[in-house]
């Protein structure tokens, strides 16, 4: 047991356990297979472990908190759980970090992870599936397009396919003709203002998207190697570049071409910006990052995609209202002017907007667009999607996703 024990950056969600309500203690690095539920009362015991209390310090003040003493064996044994499940910022838990990490980056690609969960492992069936999607859709009239960015999704293809479909069908050429793909994707994981590199290649049912470990490399010297693979097991789980991934595979697939080079790249939460009134513009990692990535694709013919949801707003995202009529109609406002900042390539006003409401309708693209508009330092573009898709079985909640092409 640690001398003074401190907790990991952890998520804390409200679970019904055995028809109670619990708290799970949920790692975003997934560092031991063991997952820890907490009833509410012995949870305040986690308020003290900073890194500023002794075992027997937190046990004082955990009785205090709650208001009863109690026995130190049951603290000691809650101390002993959280440690077992490498929960404790401690020599246990970067052990068992770097075993994990060096496991991830010996493999020959990043598997796909939710193949035959959200989409077809089987490529045929993909295929199937993707076509599906664009059967109702006419490109009468529309030309060749090679543009330098897109917006696409991020939500599972069963709500979000008809949208994934009009934007990348539309993108179709721009992709066919770039030497490089660079996808931002959003790390629902994240922690503040990250900017989380891997060099491993993503895998699709269609085989394996090249990465461009160079350009990885270049960025990981610039920015420094732990911030750039401090948090690169969040790339195993996170859905956000995978889902793009395929159907980026998917054109190439189409088309008969060998995939271009790509580099994944996984953003971090803004929400610290927002609070404390700070700003990324004046962010040195992030703006290291964006002028690296800038310098060193001088030249060529990139095609940028963010992998971005919009709102997540009604009871399902813990707001206390549901989405009526007036509401959605008030949100496609918002979105309308947030769409507006993008298509402008106005990274400030974009940002601004949603700082200006503390993020009310949680972006869950904030990051992504926003770097990508940083990087792309100015443009101009259409919408050619845009859908509210539900996000529980009332209906009173859901997920605002857009596609959105910039020249």
């Amino acid at each position: 047991m640690d001398e003074k024990p401190r907790l990991r950056q952890l998520d804390f969600q409200p679970v019904y356990h055995q028809g109670e309500q619990m708290w799970y203690l949920r790692d975003p690095l997934e560092l031991s297979s063991e997952q820890l539920v907490m009833p509410p009362a012995l949870a305040q015991l986690l308020l003290f472990c900073d890194g500023s209390h002794t075992p027997k310090e937190i046990h004082a003040a955990f009785c205090q908190q709650i208001g009863q003493p109690l026995d130190f064996a049951i603290t000691e044994q809650a101390l002993a759980q959280l440690d077992a499940a490498c929960l404790f910022d401690n020599e246990r838990a970067r052990q068992a970090l770097a075993q994990q990490q060096d496991e991830f980056r010996s493999q020959p690609f990043r598997v796909p992870t939710l193949a035959d969960l959200s989409y077809p492992a089987n490529p045929r069936q993909l295929t199937m599936m993707l076509e599906e999607y664009g059967r109702t859709d006419q490109l009468n009239g529309w030309q060749p397009w090679r543009g330098r960015a897109i917006i696409s999704p991020h939500i599972d293809y069963q709500r979000g396919g008809k949208v994934y479909s009009k934007v990348w069908r539309r993108a179709q050429t721009a992709v066919l003709e770039a030497d490089l793909v660079i996808i931002l994707g959003t790390d629902h994981n994240g922690g503040a203002g990250t900017f989380t590199l891997t060099r491993q290649p993503y895998a699709t049912p269609y085989g394996v998207l090249p990465t461009d470990t160079e350009l990885v490399d270049t960025l990981a010297a610039a920015i420094g190697e732990e911030a750039a693979f401090a948090e690169e097991l969040h790339h195993r789980r996170e859905h956000s570049i995978e889902l793009s991934a395929v159907w980026l595979h998917y054109i190439y697939q189409q088309a008969g071409v060998d995939p271009k080079p790509m580099v994944p790249i996984l953003c971090g939460s803004f929400h610290h910006f927002v609070m404390n009134g700070a700003h990324p513009a004046q962010d040195d990692l992030l703006g290291t990052a964006v002028s690296t990535l800038q310098a060193a694709t001088s030249g060529k013919k990139v095609l940028t995609v963010a992998s971005v949801d919009f709102a997540h707003v009604g009871p399902a995202f813990g707001d206390d209202y549901i989405m009526d009529d007036t509401r959605r109609a008030a949100l496609r406002q918002t979105d309308h002017n947030l769409v507006q900042a993008i298509i402008r390539g106005d990274d400030a006003g974009f940002y601004d907007q949603i700082a200006a409401v503390e993020d009310s309708n949680k972006v869950c693209g904030f990051s992504s667009i926003y770097l990508m508009l940083r990087y792309l330092q100015g443009s101009e573009g259409i919408q050619v999607a845009y859908d509210h898709c539900p996000a529980d079985d009332d209906n009173h909640s859901l997920v605002s996703i857009a596609g959105i092409l910039l020249e």
